[in-house]
């Protein structure tokens, strides 16, 4: 790759040049500090200062695990050198990690192109499509786990198909391309707890391989040893988490808890089924799901699917304006939700196990990426000014030629290398993220390294 960066040095400046400008537009434009942002930083500036991974909490600082320590270990770094809060920093240093992101990716189209000819302009396409990418570039200026989520994504999955490559010529390298992937896939983890699946998609694949037909035994060997290699890499950096959380809270919590709830914090698992039951797509999610508990919630905004018949539209109705009496789910409140949710599952098993499901995933693959944007969120009823309604359609045009570009490539995937690697991760977390109350479409972010390089593939590779 360093060989083919120099011989198209004239391609590359320009290109890098581009992705530099779309990412500072989004950085002088559309940069954001949100509450999860403030909730990291908090834990950092605690961490730095007093030495507790904690939040505050009327005045005291109280330790936590509901975050995983990656992107606070991220801001703490940052703060101790330039200062706390000191945003535009962080920003700046997320720029460049998403311009390395382009570089990788671009080094991952040029491993998996399977025709000679047409490698060079695969390479060319895959970065161009990632420097221009404004949905990366996007969350590039927002202090999210998002951008370091996917750098890293990106890394273990070279890493891990370069260690392939010389598994057989290189002993030496390819073992330290295995720790370098199975290191990055440790740093996802840390990040956010579904980075797990990164590790299950390359398990996976290492098991296909030694399960082939036709591998010798040193080969079997060298695989298994691969595998391992990642495993234990990729695990190490939770010991300390771990055994932190044990130590200091009394709990074993390899990750974090799947509703980021602290130890004594009641989880309305009653309601979380029941929204469940009915949820479709993200406009329900700022609209019910994220203002509860907390905030009053206007039940004409839920969709005529969360209801079956008359009878369970007024039980439903009545739930909510009990609710709204004093904003909080008391647990007699959440057990209403958890009968009413078992109800609706009783009577329509594959609606709440398949169809909705599938429907929160395509929601999450295919709608516009403006959720940090001006845009109103329920941007297809045009009631927005217009400029912004321009621009949710723009994006929605945009994501569309990428997944449609990638899903070239997934029908194409007998001329694409490791293959079978790229499109078990995307469906695997696609699988993952079905199970989800909340499909929120940054969660698919993770995976357009692979969507970019699939469809680089697919719309230019030859055999």
């Amino acid at each position: 790759m360093r060989a083919f960066l120099r011989r198209e040095i004239r391609f590359f400046v320009p290109a890098l040049f581009a992705g530099l400008l779309l990412r500072l537009l989004f950085f002088f434009c559309c940069a954001r500090v949100t509450d999860d942002s403030r909730f990291y930083a908090d834990i950092a500036k605690n961490w730095l200062s007093h030495g507790i991974y904690g939040i505050t909490n009327e005045g005291a600082i109280v330790p936590t695990l509901t975050r995983l320590p990656g992107y606070p270990a991220f801001l703490a770094f940052v703060f101790a050198i330039f200062g706390a809060d000191h945003f535009k920093t962080v920003f700046v240093l997320q720029i460049l990690a998403d311009l390395g992101t382009c570089l990788l990716v671009a080094d991952i189209a040029r491993r998996s192109c399977a025709g000679e000819a047409s490698r060079d302009r695969v390479t060319k396409a895959a970065f161009l499509l990632a420097a221009l990418c404004p949905f990366l570039a996007n969350y590039a200026s927002v202090a999210l786990t998002e951008t370091f989520e996917i750098l890293f994504t990106a890394l273990a999955l070279d890493s891990a198909i370069a260690g392939l490559d010389t598994l057989q010529s290189d002993n030496a390298a390819s073992i330290r391309k295995f720790l370098l992937s199975g290191l990055a896939t440790g740093v996802v983890i840390l990040l956010r707890p579904d980075g797990g699946i990164l590790l299950a998609s390359l398990g996976l694949y290492v098991l296909v391989l030694l399960l082939r037909r036709g591998s010798s035994n040193q080969m079997r060997m060298s695989i298994a040893r691969a595998g391992l290699i990642i495993a234990i890499t990729a695990l190490i950096p939770l010991a300390p988490w771990t055994l932190r959380n044990w130590h200091n809270l009394q709990r074993f919590q390899p990750l974090a808890p799947r509703y980021a709830n602290e130890q004594d914090e009641q989880v309305p698992y009653g309601f979380n089924r029941w929204v469940r039951t009915w949820m479709a797509e993200y406009v329900s999610v700022e609209e019910i799901y994220w203002p509860i508990p907390g905030e009053e919630v206007d039940a004409s905004r839920l969709p005529e699917r969360a209801f079956d018949f008359a009878e369970q539209r007024q039980a439903t109705l009545d739930i909510l304006s009990a609710y709204n009496e004093d904003h909080s789910i008391s647990p007699e409140l959440d057990d209403r939700f958890a009968m009413l949710a078992a109800e609706r599952v009783r009577a329509h098993p594959l609606r709440y196990y398949v169809g909705l499901p599938i429907i929160r995933v395509a929601d999450m693959w295919l709608r516009p990426r403006t959720e940090l944007l001006p845009p109103d969120v329920r941007w297809w009823e045009f009631n927005d000014d217009p400029q912004w309604s321009v621009l949710a359609v723009g994006f929605g045009i945009i994501n569309l030629f990428y997944v449609l570009a990638a899903l070239i490539g997934v029908f194409r995937f007998r001329s694409i290398r490791y293959a079978g690697l790229l499109i078990g991760f995307l469906l695997l977390r696609s699988a993952f993220l079905g199970t989800l109350e909340n499909p929120e479409p940054r969660y698919t972010l993770e995976c357009y390294p692979i969507v970019i390089v699939l469809a680089a593939n697919g719309l230019l590779a030859r055999p």
